[in-house]
């Protein structure tokens, strides 16, 4: 489609006219329109459009300059539109559709709230509470960017230019003021900045709600139902299937035990406490579903680059036919995915590098969510849809993970007793991703755990097993596309025979792996190179254990452990509700020969079970528990379908 013309406008605008300026409804859908096709001095001539449909074309952007002053209806979904502050134009705007543009996110929803103050309706849905939502967030940013410019310009001696002071406290603003989950950070920094700016420009005098769009007056909306003892709260209408709830409670003092551990006895316990329990994966959203199983979750990676010590607060959680996506700091469920009929039992993120028709390089992080019925479906999580299915295994799938060194290589282990590896390539320009086959690995029993290793992922992968744990050779560039295991793992003394059922395994730094289920009341710290280096030609392999490390001495399996390599943990749930917390930098450190028996933890977290789940049941199991690399925030996810947050203050 080349450049607009009057007939054309002519031809498609209602009612029929040979005067631009009559026509008050405009369909210009699915004509395959580039954004330098919208000619403002031809589109400012139809001076009475109301309604006007840009949808299925392929605008990255809005000519800031259309001159549409009466339109009232807008309609952009299918487009790949990635910034929205040109509808500031539209201030009439009343319905918006932008559905089906991958490259907008939340912010760009807090955004549209803000920048028309007469928006009735978005995708469909009344926009009145992420408009309440947008105007809680203004008046606390204007309140933090103005207790800030009290501090930044105490500081300031009276010689100094105030020019620069003035432009120094907009970048100070902007770099400091922080408020509201990871997920919105975009629009905050954009709102800080314009508060700042305003404020400057007033002289520090104006220190109300600054720029706040004037909001046409309306009912109060009516409050959300409560459900004793959790309290009902919503995110917004963001959500890529229902809209997005919790139930969730205030958080009582945590209940610590154990003791401080170390060699020197100097190591301090852990500061955690529990931040939000979360009923985000029920059926119907009842409170009393405590029957779904909560099987897996994982936090975002923090992507950007360059960025000392990034980490996210946004865990990703599945069980039952749900995907959760929680942004910890407020405990807002920020996005929910529903498959009816699917069971999921794991997730596993990465990020890829999309290029648009145009050419510009776009960054979207990307979840792989898998269960019962052997599908691998990928979701875009920001804007809100699922973009991919690979049918990858005919029984369900146990656990899949990404490659740490190639962003679309992705594993799957499957009851069928086969790992695949596959390269799901990135999304074509219709968000469509062509995944293809790169190896097939056979296990002699079903796989429970992957853990590519640590100093060589594109050389060897590591699988937890219902057998014990083996190793694989995945290098691609070996002719054999389908392999079998080269080395099973023995980690009893004197044994000639693989151990027991291995249902925890991750590596704690790039030669310590921490493994479980291999005997009872322990977890296991080995050393893969000592123990690599010793193979020869051996299809059996004893380990070289550095540690063992006290658990619980239940009989029941699948409790997942998980590590934290840059702080040196380790943490395991239990049968009781128990979180384990290991601090093994002393062991990692530390000469041999070490103590010969199970080291116990650095402290074991509990919570008030019975209080937290309504009194409803007496007893939940802690079957899977994450922290974030930094260890400012572990969640916990029980039998019993809630998720429990702490946070290390």
């Amino acid at each position: 489609m080349g450049p607009l013309s009057a007939r054309l406008l002519m031809q498609r605008g209602r009612p029929k006219s040979d005067r631009l300026g009559k026509i008050r409804s405009l369909d210009l859908s699915g004509l395959k329109l580039l954004s330098e096709h919208l000619d403002p001095k031809l589109l400012s001539r139809l001076t009475q459009l109301q309604e006007l449909d840009l949808s299925n074309n392929q605008l990255e952007t809005l000519p800031a300059n259309l001159g549409l002053s009466h339109l009232r209806i807008l309609r952009c979904a299918n487009n790949q539109l990635g910034d929205v502050t040109a509808l500031c134009q539209f201030p009439q705007l009343e319905e918006l559709s932008l559905e089906g543009n991958p490259f907008l996110t939340v912010s760009d929803n807090l955004k549209v709230s803000f920048l028309l103050p007469k928006l009735r309706k978005v995708n469909g849905k009344d926009a009145s509470s992420t408009s309440s939502q947008v105007e809680n967030l203004n008046r606390e940013l204007t309140s933090r960017v103005t207790a800030h410019w009290e501090k930044f310009m105490a500081t300031r001696s009276p010689e100094e230019e105030a020019e620069k002071a003035q432009a120094d406290f907009v970048k100070s603003a902007v770099r400091n003021v922080r408020y509201g989950p990871e997920s919105l950070s975009e629009f905050t920094q954009w709102r800080v900045q314009m508060i700042s700016e305003a404020l400057v420009a007033s002289g520090g005098t104006q220190v109300h709600e600054t720029g706040i769009p004037e909001r046409p007056s309306k009912a109060t909306a009516a409050q959300e139902p409560r459900a004793r003892p959790m309290a009902l709260k919503r995110s917004g209408d963001v959500s890529l299937s229902l809209s997005p709830s919790k139930r969730g409670c205030p958080s009582p003092p945590a209940h610590v035990k154990g003791s401080p551990m170390g060699s020197d006895g100097s190591q301090p316990a852990l500061d955690l406490e529990p931040l939000h329990f979360l009923q985000c994966h029920s059926k119907n959203n009842s409170p009393r579903d405590l029957e779904t199983q909560l099987w897996a979750c994982a936090f975002e990676p923090a992507w950007e680059e360059g960025q000392a010590g990034a980490t996210s607060q946004t865990v990703a959680t599945c069980g039952g036919e749900a995907v959760c996506v929680i942004d910890c700091q407020t405990g807002i469920v920020l996005h929910k995915y529903k498959a009816p009929g699917e069971e999921f039992f794991s997730v596993a993120w990465t990020a890829l590098t999309v290029v648009t028709q145009a050419g510009h390089k776009k960054r979207w992080s990307v979840l792989a969510a898998a269960g019962l019925r052997g599908l691998v479906r990928l979701l875009h999580v920001r804007a809100g849809f699922c973009c991919g299915v690979i049918r990858a295994h005919k029984k369900a799938i146990a656990t899949l993970c990404f490659s740490p060194t190639h962003e679309t290589h992705l594993f799957t282990a499957s009851y069928d007793k086969r790992i695949i590896l596959w390269d799901v390539g990135v999304p074509n320009h219709d968000y469509e991703f062509q995944a293809s086959q790169l190896l097939t690995l056979d296990a002699a029993s079903i796989p429970l755990r992957l853990c590519p290793v640590a100093s060589c992922p594109e050389a060897y992968l590591l699988a937890g097993c219902e057998g014990g744990c083996c190793c694989w050779d995945v290098r691609l560039d070996q002719p054999q596309k389908r392999r079998v295991c080269e080395v099973e793992f023995v980690f009893s003394e004197g044994s000639e025979a693989p151990g027991r059922r291995v249902d925890g395994l991750a590596f704690v730094n790039e030669d310590v792996v921490a493994s479980k289920g291999n005997s009872l009341g322990t977890i296991c710290l080995w050393s893969w190179s000592q123990t690599w280096v010793g193979r020869g030609k051996q299809s059996t392999l004893a380990v070289v254990v550095l540690a063992r490390l006290q658990w619980s001495p239940t009989k029941l399996a699948y409790f997942s452990l998980s590590t934290c390599p840059d702080e040196g943990i380790v943490l395991c749930g239990d049968e009781e509700g128990n979180v384990w917390v290991y601090d093994v930098r002393h062991i990692l450190t530390q000469q041999p020969p070490l103590p010969a028996a199970p080291q116990a933890p650095t402290q074991i977290l509990k919570w008030p079970q019975p209080w937290a789940l309504g009194q409803m049941v007496t007893k939940t199991m802690v079957n899977t528990v994450v922290a974030n690399p930094t260890f400012t925030y572990l969640t916990a996810l029980t039998d019993s379908n809630i998720v429990v947050i702490w946070k290390r203050p």
